[in-house]
């Protein structure tokens, strides 16, 4: 039973991706879509193998592999915004395409199936963030999440204004907001997390994107659950949770629940195999 789920969760997690890539092909006529997705979902599904064959850098590859993907190719070689400046750029051209496709799959109904599994795996500003030295948060959290909001809504009313006045060449524009913005949100996070002592200082109280994730996190099918029968308090997994989720409640209110990247910390650090 466990050699057959070893290659159930990740033969599963590919066939999603896979699904979403040949639907994509052939609605839009587009190859770069199989390739794109198909591409996407084998980084993740051999990551999740890698995990279930107890590999401690797995999900570290698989943010690699589609992190850089996503940076290097997608954004300076294609030079696609992928940032949410992206996302309002097409969505007011009223364009499926790009970073409108990307959103609704990792950031808008993608969390209902794998919660912010985005934020764990594929983003490449945590990518660059995880390797920092504070993996694990050594100050409590602090209450300045609303800053999140404000960088949300400068993102809409930055392409807002480039539109109502008419803007010339908003596509050069929107690459070189992708490079200037990558350039902000890296040098901003790194000062983060040593002020904080904290690498998803970032994530918790800057990121835009969470914006989007958090509610539909909410409702997420994949999540992490503590066999209560099992578990002793000892403690261990909320000390490594990089979050500050309390795993170990099993309700969907529970403390910080939505801000649960999969990241797998705690499953990894628990003694009982109760998560």
């Amino acid at each position: 039973m466990n050699q057959k789920r070893k290659w159930m969760i990740p033969l599963g997690m590919w066939m999603v991706f896979e699904t979403v890539a040949v639907v994509l092909w052939l609605t839009k006529n587009n190859l770069f879509y199989l390739l794109n997705f198909s591409y996407i979902g084998t980084a993740i599904a051999l990551g999740l193998f890698l995990f279930q064959m107890n590999y401690k850098h797995a999900r570290r590859i698989v943010q690699l592999l589609v992190g850089l993907y996503m940076l290097i190719y997608l954004g300076f070689i294609c030079q696609e915004n992928m940032q949410i400046e992206g996302f309002w750029y097409y969505l007011f051209t009223g364009v499926f395409e790009a970073a409108t496709i990307h959103y609704a799959v990792a950031k808008i109904i993608g969390p209902l199936l794998f919660g912010r599994g985005w934020c764990g795996y594929a983003c490449w500003t945590a990518m660059v963030l995880d390797f920092l030295p504070y993996k694990t948060p050594k100050k409590p959290r602090k209450k300045i999440g609303f800053i999140r909001y404000i960088t949300f809504a400068a993102s809409l009313i930055f392409v807002a204004v480039l539109f109502l006045c008419h803007v010339g060449h908003i596509e050069k524009i929107m690459f070189w907001a992708f490079v200037i913005g990558n350039v902000l949100y890296y040098g901003i996070g790194i000062i983060l997390a040593f002020a904080f002592k904290d690498n998803r200082a970032f994530c918790k109280y800057i990121c835009p994107i969470t914006i989007f994730l958090k509610p539909m996190s909410y409702f997420s099918l994949i999540r992490i659950k503590c066999d209560k029968e099992k578990c002793v308090s000892c403690g261990k997994c909320k000390q490594v949770c990089p979050m500050d989720v309390d795993v170990t409640d099993n309700s969907r209110k529970r403390k910080n629940g939505t801000e649960c990247i999969l990241c797998m910390e705690c499953v990894k650090e628990c003694p009982k195999k109760a998560l």
